[in-house]
């Protein structure tokens, strides 16, 4: 068997500064960056996604953000077989690649075996949930999956209708709840050198870093993006416009709420999210992590991290 491929990720909670973190690390290891964030994929949805900005990037190469329009469809499976590609390409390249991102699901995709994957998709299953889920409304399909299999339930989003199919999809396919075939089926895969980080801080800390974050957002034109969104024909029963950041906006913008209602629910949503966030990568034992508020300045917590993968051996570098 020939050299296992590099693979460095990099997660934690929404706005514990995995971005700058991973810029600085790249730079100094010679590394590109794939983005493990399941909303900064979707075109024209940047402010509430807190999308990096190309001057922010410092000519350090970025994969898997802006791929498809908020109409479209991208799974998992998707996600796993794009990123799995650039991670390849950039290990021939001679280069390590850094995963940086919060999405779970994403990050699980490529360091987990994951064979509920392999469970082949209904169309006519979708379509009729979808209908279902049309005329009641997520919660209606949601309580559902809260009844034949409370521990996917808990982990998916009540308003993420298109994974709430897929968890019923497979409980229905196979007889067997996803989150059983998770925990019989899944394994660690082998398949790379793999070093994982866990960025994280203090609990008040972030909170004030989430609710500054959410009145910046504010300040350089969410709603303005939101109205755009609408106005382009991106209803507000997409999956993509359900996300935090978007569906507290389209509530102000239809009247339901005031801005200051609006903007206070999603810091509430974002916070509650990062908590979520934070509880999903807890369970990963093979992340190191670090408490990015013990450090002076972001290139010394990138130094501490490249001290830690070359003691352990983690990757070739």
């Amino acid at each position: 068997m020939g050299r296992k491929n590099n693979l460095l990720v990099i997660v934690g909670p929404t706005a514990v500064g995995k971005t700058a973190v991973s810029i600085d690390l790249a730079k100094k290891i010679d590394g590109e960056i794939i983005s493990a964030d399941s909303m900064q994929i979707y075109k024209h949805m940047d402010i509430g996604t807190a999308k990096i900005k190309k001057e922010e990037m410092e000519d350090i190469p970025h994969y898997l953000i802006d791929i498809v329009y908020p109409d479209e469809e991208f799974t998992v499976a998707n996600y796993k077989k794009y990123a799995e590609e650039h991670i390849n390409d950039i290990n021939e390249r001679g280069k390590i690649p850094i995963v940086v991102g919060g999405s779970g699901l994403y990050i699980n995709s490529l360091v987990y075996e994951l064979s509920f994957s392999r469970v082949k998709p209904n169309e006519e299953f979708r379509k009729r949930y979808e209908e279902i889920a049309n005329t009641y409304g997520n919660q209606y399909i949601y309580d559902e999956l809260s009844r034949v299999d409370p521990v996917a339930a808990k982990r998916i989003n009540p308003n993420d209708r298109k994974r709430i199919i897929r968890a019923l999809e497979i409980f229905y396919g196979t007889g067997k709840p996803m989150s059983k075939f998770n925990k019989d089926f899944r394994k660690e895969t082998d398949k790379y050198n793999l070093a994982m980080i866990g960025l994280t801080m203090d609990r008040a800390a972030l909170y004030k870093r989430i609710n500054n974050r959410v009145d910046i957002m504010v300040e350089e034109g969410l709603i303005e993006e939101v109205e755009k969104l609408l106005s382009k024909g991106y209803n507000k029963e997409l999956t993509s416009m359900q996300a935090i950041g978007y569906k507290e906006i389209i509530e102000y913008i239809e009247g339901n709420c005031s801005l200051e209602e609006a903007i206070e629910t999603l810091k509430r949503n974002t916070r509650r999210f990062a908590k979520r966030q934070l509880t999903w990568f807890r369970r990963e034992k093979r992340l190191y992590w670090i408490d990015v508020s013990k450090f002076e300045s972001i290139e010394d917590i990138s130094e501490h991290i490249i001290y830690h993968i070359k003691k352990n051996n983690k990757l070739n570098i």
